[in-house]
């Protein structure tokens, strides 16, 4: 069954939020002047429901698992140009209240009225919260979790997955129990935490991730890239600023159209900049490394590479053997006007002409598997690990 009512002072006892609920149970305060707008708070105390969504005009704060029912405050505001006039448009609002079948839900009383709520609750199974005003806070949702809102937004303690999006306003997430996607159109993503697979999206901002359980997408049109554990692959793209992986367990994916990139470790690299130097090292797994103009460096230290590509149309490439890593080299720079655009501290690798071209091949540690360095405008160095 669907109920829904308005709240109006005045009865001996007041149908607020679509149930009845005696004055005792709930309060009323002044109307309070602040600035140019004029408001006027009530708070009551609902029966709970495991699912509560809430529309709101303004900001929403919910904390869940910290009350025996729904205890729920609201701030009605709106211009007017004296008191008796904000009387007439607050004296007669009221939030509404919907339930059906397990769930809750709060409306505002629509108009120009901007309504701030605050809501403590019991363990919720899911939460949906809409407002077109003012960022969101929520904490201590049992279940999932879906925002959708203009402004900051702040989640922490959510047990199942998550979905946030803002027009416009930073994401900050602590520990999340489940998969999340977190999507703003202007601002900074940052995540403490996630378990599941996280999708992390910003048009322009930058984006960090913390202790990652899952894979990770993370992709901003203008902002830097901080990934600093994953257990799984990582995907990140910037259209300008840096991406750095610390670590990864599986392999990452970087793009970069205008800045570095850093790879601290990972089970396979595969990184295309167009404007920008790259480093890698801690690399198990194939490296597939191409920058238009940058220089790279691969440090193979802790590493076990597969066979693996490195390449640069103007830079220099330096890649760090140490002893207890054997791979074969197979090193080309192109229009070479000196043999010193490739240098060796193996004597296995010497660099010849072939052409218009200055190649270098051979084994170092006793081979394995192939590392094609390609280079157009730099030096190659081949760097013994000390």
């Amino acid at each position: 069954m669907l109920r829904s009512a308005h709240f109006s002072p005045g009865r001996a006892a007041a149908l607020v939020f679509g149930v009845l609920v005696p004055l005792a149970a709930s309060a009323q305060q002044e109307l309070k002047r602040e600035g140019n707008m004029w408001s006027r708070t009530v708070t009551m105390a609902l029966a709970a429901q495991p699912r509560l969504t809430i529309v709101a005009l303004g900001p929403v704060t919910l904390e869940g698992g910290v009350s025996n029912d729904l205890q729920v405050t609201v701030k009605f505001s709106a211009a007017a140009q004296d008191e008796a006039e904000a009387g007439r448009i607050l004296g007669l609002l009221g939030m509404r209240v919907r339930q059906d079948q397990g769930k809750v839900t709060l409306l505002p009383p629509g108009g120009k009225v901007v309504t701030a709520v605050w809501v403590k609750a019991p363990r919720l199974d899911a939460a949906t919260i809409l407002s077109s005003h003012g960022g969101v806070d929520v904490r201590g949702i049992d279940g999932t979790l879906s925002v959708d809102a203009v402004g900051d937004l702040q989640v922490d303690r959510v047990g199942g997955d998550c979905r946030l999006f803002t027009g416009g306003g930073d994401v900050r997430a602590g520990h999340m129990g489940g998969s999340v996607r977190f999507t703003t159109r202007a601002g900074r993503i940052e995540v403490k935490s996630v378990r599941g697979e996280a999708v992390l999206a910003t048009d322009g901002g930058d984006i960090v991730g913390g202790q990652m359980g899952g894979p990770v997408h993370a992709h901003t049109g203008a902002g830097n890239v901080l990934i600093v554990a994953a257990s799984g692959t990582v995907d990140a793209s910037t259209g300008g600023g840096e991406i750095q992986v610390v670590r990864a367990g599986g392999a990452v994916t970087a793009r970069n159209m205008l800045g570095p990139v850093t790879i601290g470790g990972a089970s396979g690299v595969q990184c295309e900049s167009a404007t920008g130097g790259v480093r890698v090292g801690n690399i198990n797994g194939p490296m597939r490394v191409s920058t238009a103009m940058g220089s790279i460096l691969a440090n193979l230290l802790g590493s076990r590479i597969a066979d693996s590509l490195l390449a640069t149309g103007n830079g220099d490439i330096t890649v760090a053997i140490p002893s207890n890593v054997g791979v074969t080299i197979r090193a080309d720079n192109e229009l070479s006007d000196t043999m010193r655009r490739i240098t060796s501290d193996f004597s296995s690798i010497r660099a010849r002409r072939q052409g218009t071209h200055l190649v270098a091949e051979g084994p170092v540690n006793g081979g394995g598997p192939v590392l094609q360095i390609a280079a157009a405008g730099g030096t190659i160095y081949i760097r013994r690990q000390r």
